[in-house]
Parts: structure tokens; sequence; C-alpha cells
């Protein structure tokens, strides 16, 4: 017993000469202070290029050599960084944006265009996964701007492979950097397709000798079922069919590729991959065609994807996930219903799964979790019955008592005659309407 003793007072007494020893090391008045070159921010479309802001800071003083790394965070004034942008600067002591980078920043926290927000900086100094200091937060006003971009076309993609020749509305073309060039993203079935403009044959191009070359009122261009990326240049009348589809793979959805990834949708009002998606807790990456050759992933957790990159870590939910594969940006925001049309004049009657609606992307605003406008396009509805719900339950669901075009929690089931339909379902006024319009 007494040489048990003896050896628990030995490791006491070395443990307290530790912890005497990190006092006389450590610099308990260690810290730094941010600073912003302009406190007051309203930034515009036209200096989207033009450095806007610096952020910077001292190294702080330990009393010993040390070698931190910097996290900078900005932060809705009054958050608690836990959904916060974050980016490592590294060992450098400022951090400098461009106008269209902190927008889009701005834009990712559900900042409102057009309106003045107050917002919190701050950086981390990390010492060690176990050891970091926080600097007291800067005040920061900013103004973002929209970036709703247009990028539409007169030319869209037509055919049996696609909307059986004109059924319903064309693929649409969107505009690129490249003058004449455009690009479609969409999911073909076995057939045939044709490009032409305005949705009409006045103006139309196939491909006779199927070589790739455009001709005027040409042969149909034979494709086989898949989702594609569909580059049509008409200053030298070439195209090209690619396949091409952005997805999330991973424990947090589908085993890492047991079953399909999810795949994301092109939003060309923002020139960004976006879907909403139910996430388990677990870890993620962004693949491109479900195939490891081109993934991304976030080494450092700072907001940025990374070549091959560490996997992202995810807690449960649903989410608007954006991918932004120009600038190598991402971000997660929490939704709270998903939600889609169930009825017996939908496809899956009413035990579903409902007809799934996504984000209007066009009227995406800060407040788009609670009032979105959410839309589905060319459903097709049997005569019959339809409720819009949540999350495929019947916990919250809209009908429309009176046939008003107001909805109420839990109102009368709303009458369809057969027919292809583009729904709309409307949170951004005081009550939820809807729009049904026949094709």
């Amino acid at each position: 017993m007494k040489r048990i003793l003896i050896i628990l007072f030995a490791v006491i007494g070395l443990w307290s000469c530790e912890k005497d020893e990190i006092r006389a090391v450590m610099n308990e008045g260690a810290g730094t202070n941010v600073e912003l070159s302009a406190p007051t921010l309203v930034l515009t479309k036209d200096a989207a290029d033009n450095q806007v802001l610096t952020v910077s800071w001292a190294a702080p003083d330990f009393g010993y050599a040390a070698a931190p790394s910097y996290l900078l965070q900005i932060d809705k004034k009054g958050g608690d960084f836990s959904k916060a942008y974050s980016t490592s600067t590294g060992t450098a002591l400022k951090k400098e944006f461009k106008g269209s980078e902190l927008n889009a920043i701005l834009l990712n926290l559900g900042l409102a265009p057009d309106e003045v927000h107050l917002l919190d900086v701050r950086v981390s100094v990390v010492l060690s996964s176990a050891t970091s200091l926080v600097s007291p937060v800067a005040s920061l006003s900013a103004t973002p701007y929209a970036n709703v971009l247009d990028l539409s076309s007169p030319w869209g993609v037509v055919g049996d492979a696609y909307n059986d020749w004109g059924a319903t509305p064309d693929g649409p073309f969107y505009k690129t950097a490249e003058n004449e060039v455009y690009v479609a993203y969409l999911t073909l079935k076995n057939g045939e397709i044709k490009f032409r403009k305005d949705s009409g044959w006045d103006v139309n191009y196939g491909d006779t000798g199927a070589d790739g070359t455009l001709d005027a009122g040409g042969d149909n261009i034979k494709v086989t079922a898949g989702t594609y990326k569909i580059t049509l240049d008409l200053a030298k009348l070439t195209y090209k069919l690619e396949k091409y589809s952005w997805g999330i793979v991973g424990s947090a959805f589908n085993d890492w590729g047991a079953t399909p990834d999810g795949i994301m949708s092109y939003d060309p009002f923002s020139d960004q991959w976006r879907t909403i998606i139910t996430l388990k807790e677990g870890e993620m990456k962004f693949r491109l065609n479900s195939d490891w050759t081109v993934n991304y992933g976030d080494t450092g957790a700072d907001g940025s994807l990374d070549d091959g990159g560490d996997n992202i870590k995810v807690a449960a939910g649903k989410y608007l996930v954006t991918m932004n594969v120009k600038d190598k940006s991402y971000s997660l925001l929490p939704v709270t219903h998903i939600w889609g049309v169930v009825g017996d004049a939908a496809p899956n009657s009413w035990d579903g799964p409902d007809v799934p609606m996504a984000l209007d992307y066009s009227q995406y605003a800060a407040d788009f979790d609670t009032k979105g406008i959410w839309i589905a396009k060319g459903v097709v509805l049997k005569t019959g019955e339809i409720k819009f719900r949540a999350d495929n339950a019947w916990d919250v669901n809209y009908g429309d008592t009176g046939a008003d075009g107001s909805l109420e929690n839990g109102g009368d089931n709303i009458k369809v005659t057969a027919g292809t339909y583009d729904i709309v379902l409307d949170f951004s006024g005081s009550t939820p309407t809807y729009k049904l319009t026949k094709k």
C-alpha cells in the first residue's frame, strides 16, 4: 500500500509540475482582434470582380514560439457560428474578398438581396485539435445583390427522347460565356432529338450523316437513355452530347453507392447545382456521373471543395444542398419540410410516394424555408382529387376548403380533371396558395 501511495503522489507531483510549467510558458493575455477594411458595404454586380473587403488580424503573443493556423468565420448578427461561413487561411493573417465571392457567401447564409444585414466576423487561432483561441467579434454591415441570372435562350431540345416531339415544353438551352454557344442539362430516353428555335419548326437543326455537324432541317439525332450535358455551338454548327450528372454519395445518403446517388439539378438562375435531400448522420461527397473519377470533398471543413478531398460530416436532417462547380463552394441549409402532391389523381394515389416538388430558384430568397415557392412541372394527373403534404406523411397537409385558391391545413381535397399540369405551392404570402396550370 505504501508503495502505491508513493507512486500516486509522484504522478500528482508530475501533473502539478506540468500544469505550473504550462502556466509559466503560456501568456494568458494572448489574443487578437479582427479589423475590417470596410465595416459597411453595399455590393453591386458592377464591382463583382473588385476586391471589396480585407479582414485582417495580428498574430497573438503566446510568450513562446507558436505555429498557429487561422479559421475565419462570418455569421448573421447574434448567431452562434454553428452555421457560419468558415474558411481556413492557414498561417496567413488576412483574407481578401472579391465582390462576387462575398455576395455568394451572404446569399448562402440566407440573407435577402438589396437589404442591409448586420454580421459578426471572428477568427479562431488554432494551436492544436484541442487548443484554440477565439477573437472578439467585429461587426460588418453588408447589402448583397440578387444573383438571379438571365441565361435563357430561344433554343431547345425536342424529340421522342425528351418531350414526345413537343407534347410538353422543349428542354431549354442556356447561354454560356462563349458567344453563340449554349448548354442544356437533360435526362433523355432511348429515341431521337433535334434542336429548334422558339419551340417551332421554322428554324431547326438535325445531323444528316451522324457526324456531329449541324444541318438545317437535318436528320433526327439518335440517343440512348441517360443524363446529358448537350453543347450547341451555332458559330461552328457543331454539337456534343456527353454523360453528365452531379450527385451526392456517402454513408449519410446511399451507403457510398449501394443505391443511386442523390442527383442534383442545374439552377440557371445562379449557375449552380442544387437539390432538396434528406440525409442521415454520417459523411458525404459530391461526384460526377456516379463515378469516383471526379469527386469533391472538403479538406479542412472550411466550406470550399477540394478535388478528392475529405468526407463532409453531416447531421441527420432535410437540406437544401448547393454546389458551385466554378468557385468550388458548397452549402447545406436546413429545410423544415419537403413538399409533394398526393391523391387518387396522382400517379401513386393516396399512399404515395408523393409527386416531389422543388423550390422555385427564380424566386429564391433568404426565408426560402418558410416563405418559399415550390413547383412541380409536367405532372400527369388523372381525374380525381389531390392535396399537398409534407414529407410523405399526413402530419402536415393542405387542401382547399371552399375551392377559392387558398389552402387550409387539413382542408378539403382539391378536384382536378385529367391532364398534364405545372403545379405551384406558394408560401410567400400571409396564407398559402396554389396554382394548377394545364398544359
